[in-house]
Order: structure tokens, then C-alpha cells, then sequence
């Protein structure tokens, strides 16, 4: 940790009437005229959840900027840029202002953004001439989530706030019920069972959990998109819907109805997958990333788990290896299918022989950093980006011999570097894998390397719109500090970021849908199910 002085600047002395003010604040000096309004507004933060890009130790956790004290701060990782602050204020609310206290490591430039669903943002302030102190900014819009986004450090260290504090008026009592649940699907079955799944729904203070109904009656109550209904009888058909529910109690009407058999012949199986996964952070930092994740894929605890490259920063050590992933993502590595990216080249030997180390086999099953597995009715292919991808290199040729041998009705490819993404570091060094993942019909294709979530609809190498062509789906959100987004690509569908998450997909006999959900178990995207080629 470094030293830094402490600053006194923008400091102001109390008398101890004045620290016995409750949370709702009479008018300052500044906005007199307002006085009825500011009378009224409430203090909605203090003590409230907070989620951070990054923290510099544990000693500076987001919780500090909100806990009330000007003794203790947020600090962000140093030397980099973008770091932001998240704030969940429980319920929407009508916002005024919102009060930052930096120390000495304030943002030169920043954005105060505020959202309904903390996936979805709008800017309510934005500045390229902070000098730190004290800010006291007025905003309006209404929200549940706050957004403090350092885009440029007034220092050469981090971003740090002493406290953010929210003001506005809290919304009444909910009676707003959940939207209904849409996509209700069958995603696979056995002879005595039926597995399900749907979309999220949306709500103004948040959804907490769905009811599954097997023939009117409810069988079950998960938190999450998914559910598997269990000692069932072979080749009877049930009906099933699904209702939301939010906190307050208010239940949506339920879903479309959907026929469930349970048969034979059916093999589904479930993957998570995410690329850029474990900065310098262990699984005992509650703020660190890749923990995080690595939560959320024991919640899903997935048949299979793919690394989409940039598995540890920032050269993939043996010994950062060791010291971090293996505390977080490490646990799963028994059943982990991974492939390298750039910083696993940035090894002492440029060669990858570290992470090679850490897997064993597992990093070269056929002998090399490229391969094929297979499971049910799918072929998965797992490229390596960083070794040469011309069209009359080893690995394309071996690729054309592998899928022209492959019997499998769907294909699945998942390297480092994407071909395709509306951030920064789109590559087009893999283009000549895509040509001939196109000709043998591939489904999917996974990539990392833009820390951030982009899915694109079915395309050629070319970038034109071709429904016989891959689905790109960029997922490098495994735990790294993310990226923002610079110019939409053609055929990109849905973009996210500022999150860390991993995407679940459930792979069945001739589809697959996939899941992309957050760390906190929100699922912030569907698609499918989709059919293969």
C-alpha cells in the first residue's frame, strides 16, 4: 500500500448540534430557495450495499464510502483507469443530489450515473474538471442504483472517497407487480424428469425469486431462470408455467403454458464460461473479482467450466497462479476445459509453459494448446489465439481435419481474441478460423480478451448478417477491471458491462440457450433456445 498525506482541504468543522442531525437534512445556505423541497430529502445511502470495480487492500472496501465516517474511505486498485462505485439503494427513488468527499485521490474526471436495474445506465452528471475536495452535485432522475465512474485519476494513484452520500425522496409503498415470465422453455429431459428454463423478469425495486407450476400447482420457488422438476412419470405430459415475485409480496400473473414429457434420449449438460478472469486479489477479499464469479459458478455448479484466455494477469505465472486463481477459480479446476491468452505468454519463457504447469493435462489434452472434447450431442473446440491462425498454419489445418471427422450435429468454438466486439481490442487474427468454422456449419463461438459482454447475432467471417453463420458471444467478465465500449458493430444485439458474471450455457440434442448472469445471480441476458445448424 502506498503512503499518501492527508489532506485537509474541503474538511468542515461541526458543532455537536449539527452532528446530531438525523439523515433527513434541512436546507443548506447554498439552496435557500428550494428550502420546502430540500426539507424533505433523505439521506438514502448510508449503510447501503455497494459493489466496486476494485479495491487497492481490504482495509479500503466500498462499504467504507457509505458507513458514515470521514476516518475511513474506498480506494480503488492505483494506476488505472476506469474504476467506478456502485450504490444499491434497496428501492427507486427521486434523486437531488449526491455528495462526494474525495481524498487525496480524487478523478480529474468522472460521471455520476444512476439506474433502475444496475444493468442499464443513464448519465445524471458529468465532469472533465474535478479538483477533488468536496462535490456537491445536483441530479434528478429516479433510481435505485448509483453510479460514481472515475474516467480519468487526478493522481497517479487510484480513485478514493472518504464517503457518497445520496439524497432524494424514497418512492411509496410498492404495489407495482413483476413483469410475467417470458421464454418459458423445455431445455432437456430423462425418463423421469423435465429441466426449464425462461427469462428474467423486470420490476421497479427488483425481482426476488419465481414460482414453478406443474398443473396449476406450485412445485417450487427458485431464485434463479431454471428449475429441474424431478420424479416424474415416463412419457406422461404436464403443463407448466411460472410467476415473479418481488419483495414486497406482489406476484405476476403466470407465464404461457408449456408441455413437459419426461423421456429418454436426451442428454443435456450445462457449461459456464468466462475469459479474463484473476487479477493480484484471493478468494478471503470480498471485493476481489474473480471470487465473485467464482461464486456464482458454484451456484450454477456446471458439468463442465471453459476459461476464455487471460485466466491470471498479469504475466500467468506459476506463482500468481498459485497465489490467486487457484484460491478462486482453481477449486473447479478438476472439471475446467481452458485456453490461453495474451498474458499467458507474458510467462518468463513467452511460451505458456507456466500455465501449461498449472493445468497439466488438462491445457493440452491431444498434446497441444489446441483441441477438441466432446459431450451429449455437442463437438467443442478450444483454439489458441496467440499461436498462428493463418489459413495454412498447424491449427487451422488441424481445425479443417478435426470438424471435417466431427459427427456431431452441433459445434461450439472458444478462443482468446475476438473477431468481432464493439470495445477496444476486436482481432482480426482468427478470421481464417471463422471462415472455416462457417463452411462446417459451427454454432458458437466464446471469446474473452474486451472485459466486458457482448452478444452479436448469427454471422459470417466476413461481418455480414448470415443465419447459417456463428453466434459471437464475448464474455470477458470473469473478474478483471472492465472496458468500456467504443463503436457498435454491425449484428451486435446486446451489450453490457461495468459487471462482472460468467455465461451459463445449457447445452442439449440439437440446441443450446444461453445465460448470461451476473455476479450477484441476475440474469442480465437470454438467448435461445436456438436451434443448431
Amino acid at each position: 500500500m502506498s503512503l499518501r498525506p492527508f489532506r485537509t482541504t474541503g474538511l468542515i468543522l461541526l458543532s455537536a448540534a449539527a452532528l446530531a442531525l438525523p439523515a433527513t437534512v434541512a436546507a443548506s445556505a447554498q439552496n435557500a430557495g428550494p428550502a420546502a423541497r430540500l426539507a424533505a430529502e433523505t439521506l438514502l445511502s448510508r449503510g447501503k450495499p455497494v459493489t466496486t470495480s476494485s479495491t487497492e487492500t481490504a482495509e479500503f472496501a466500498g462499504a467504507n464510502a457509505v458507513d458514515g465516517s470521514t476516518t475511513t474511505r474506498w480506494a480503488s486498485q492505483e494506476g488505472h483507469d476506469p474504476e467506478w462505485i456502485t450504490i444499491d439503494l434497496g428501492a427507486p427513488a427521486a434523486l437531488t443530489r449526491v455528495k462526494l468527499n474525495w481524498e487525496d485521490a480524487y478523478a480529474s474526471s468522472y460521471r455520476i450515473d444512476r439506474s433502475t436495474d444496475g444493468t442499464t445506465w443513464t448519465s445524471a452528471y458529468s465532469t472533465s474538471s474535478g479538483d477533488g475536495g468536496v462535490d456537491d452535485r445536483a441530479v434528478t432522475g429516479t433510481a435505485r442504483y448509483v453510479r460514481v465512474y472515475g474516467r480519468a485519476r487526478g493522481t497517479s494513484y487510484g480513485y478514493s472517497l472518504w464517503e457518497v452520500e445520496v439524497y432524494g425522496t424514497p418512492s411509496g409503498p410498492d404495489t407495482q407487480a413483476p413483469s410475467v415470465p417470458a421464454g418459458l422453455r423445455v431445455t432437456g429431459t430423462t425418463t423421469t424428469s423435465v429441466s426449464l428454463g425462461w427469462s428474467p423478469s423486470t420490476d421497479d425495486t427488483g425481482v426476488t425469486g419465481y414460482d414453478v407450476l406443474r398443473d396449476g400447482a406450485v412445485v417450487a420457488s427458485p431464485a434463479g431462470t431454471s428449475y429441474t422438476d424431478t420424479g416424474l412419470t415416463t412419457g406422461q405430459t404436464y403443463s407448466y408455467t411460472v410467476r415473479a415475485r418481488d419483495a414486497a409480496g406482489n406476484v405476476s400473473a403466470a407465464s404461457a403454458a408449456v408441455p413437459g414429457v419426461p423421456k429418454a434420449g436426451e442428454t443435456t449438460f450445462v457449461a459456464t464460461a468466462a475469459g479474463d478472469i484473476s487479477e493480484h486479489c484471493k478468494a478471503s477479499s470480498s471485493s476481489c473479482g474473480a471470487q465473485q464469479t467464482a461464486k456464482r459458478i458454484e451456484a450454477i455448479n456446471p458439468d463442465e467450466i471453459l476459461t476464455l484466455g487471460d485466466n491470471q494477469y498479469d504475466t500467468g505465472s506459476l506463482a500468481d497462479y498459485k497465489a490467486y486463481y487457484d484460491t478462486t477459480w482453481g477449486r473447479f479446476k478438476a472439471k475446467t476445459r481452458p485456453v490461453p491468452g495474451n498474458h499467458e505468454y507474458n510467462d518468463a519463457t513467452e511460451t505458456a509453459a507456466d500455465y501449461k504447469s498449472y493445468f497439466g493435462a488438462r491445457a493440452t489434452p491431444q498434446g497441444k494448446t489446441y483441441y477438441s472434447w466432446e459431450r451429449g450431442g455437442w463437438h467443442m473446440i478450444a483454439l489458441d489465439s496467440e499461436l498462428s491462425m493463418s489459413a495454412t498454419s498447424a491449427q487451422i489445418k488441424w481445425l479443417e481435419a478435426d470438424l471435417a471427422a466431427n459427427t456431431k450435429k452441433c459445434v461450439a468454438a472458444y478462443w482468446h481474441k475476438p473477431l468481432y466486439s464493439s470495445g477496444p481490442q476486436a482481432d482480426a487474427v482468427s478470421k481464417p478460423a471463422w471462415q472455416v468454422l462457417y463452411k462446417y456449419h459451427a454454432d458458437l463461438v466464446l471469446n474473452g480478451h474486451d472485459h466486458l459482454y457482448e452478444r452479436f447475432a448469427p454471422q459470417n467471417a466476413s461481418g455480414g448478417a448470415a443465419a447459417d453463420g456463428p453466434r459471437e458471444l464475448l464474455v470477458g467478465t470473469g473478474g478483471a477491471s472492465t472496458y468500456d465500449f467504443e463503436s457498435t458493430q454491425p449484428n451486435s444485439q446486446k451489450r453490457i458491462t461495468d459487471i462482472f458474471g460468467v455465461l451459463k450455457l445449457t447445452l442439449a440434442d440439437g440446441s443450446y440457450t444461453a445465460d448470461m448472469v451476473h455476479q450477484d445471480g441476475r440474469t442480465l441476458d437470454t438467448t435461445g433456445p436456438t436451434a443448431c445448424h
